[in-house]
């Protein structure tokens, strides 16, 4: 399956340590060779980086590595393809507006009769995969139940997250869906997160050799929460999500949640 890596923060910063050695998984230290992408929050804009190469082969990663993008709010994902050919079409994370936003999504997992369980009138995919198919169906839920203007936050994740439990029972969805100032993850069967804060400390990645003291990079005030389908560092407490469960952050901080009991078929 794919992996997904996320960032919710309350200042500008930037995500090259953690994407480090995500990208390494990218058909170095792991099998997600069939593209890569990442999505950065500037206020209301964003910009995204998409290339169907495997991510530790490519140059466009390594430049993302090496230039400090510095947001609030940060999607990634890493492809391991089971639906939908190996094309930047079909290489996440998937950006639309709504409501004079940017919406951005990216989703690990694989999806059974979503055609026909999900029907979509309004947005329609760009690309053949269940992720985007998934993504086009909830803006259409989203626009159905609540029409030409965007609502509270907890009203509004908490619908999703009722969403994201209908698409879970066609198969695995682990999902994660921001406007650029909410950050909302929902996890299936595997989605790991933890939250940097004072007193800060040095951190290890897994996949690479390289460390960073982030006392060095912070100041006191900082917070930084990330998501990710495994743990990237050795050396941090990371806390694995229950499937079913669904978490809503904001500036870095968790703000909403709960857990969600799903009857899954099992054939």
């Amino acid at each position: 399956m794919c992996e997904l890596l996320a960032m919710s923060a309350n200042v500008p910063t930037d995500i090259c340590f953690s994407f480090s050695g995500l990208m390494q998984r990218g058909g170095n230290t792991g099998p997600h060779r069939d593209g890569w992408g990442v999505t950065f929050y500037e206020g209301k804009g964003c910009r995204s980086f998409k290339d169907p190469m495997p991510s530790a082969q490519s140059p466009i990663a390594e430049l993302v590595t090496k230039y400090p993008m510095k947001s609030e709010a940060v999607i990634c994902h890493i492809r391991q393809a089971n639906s939908g050919e190996v094309c930047l079409e079909n290489t996440h994370p998937f950006v639309r507006q709504m409501w004079g936003r940017n919406w951005t999504y990216a989703h690990n997992g694989q999806l059974k009769d979503f055609k026909h369980e999900l029907p979509i009138e309004f947005h329609l995919p760009i690309g053949t995969t269940d992720s985007e198919h998934a993504f086009c169906w909830i803006l259409d839920q989203l626009h159905l139940e609540f029409g030409a203007t965007q609502v509270d936050a907890k009203l509004l994740f908490g619908f999703i997250a009722s969403l994201a439990a209908k698409i879970d029972k066609l198969g695995v969805a682990n999902i994660i869906i921001t406007d650029g100032e909410y950050l909302f993850a929902y996890c299936s069967n595997n989605l790991h997160w933890l939250t940097r804060r004072a007193p800060f400390g040095q951190a290890s990645l897994i996949d690479a050799e390289m460390a960073v003291d982030f006392q060095k990079e912070t100041t006191s005030n900082d917070v930084v929460t990330v998501i990710a389908t495994q743990p990237l560092t050795d050396n941090e407490t990371w806390h694995k999500m229950s499937a079913g469960q669904w978490q809503l952050f904001c500036l870095g901080e968790l703000v909403a949640g709960e857990l969600i009991c799903l009857e899954k078929d099992k054939t």
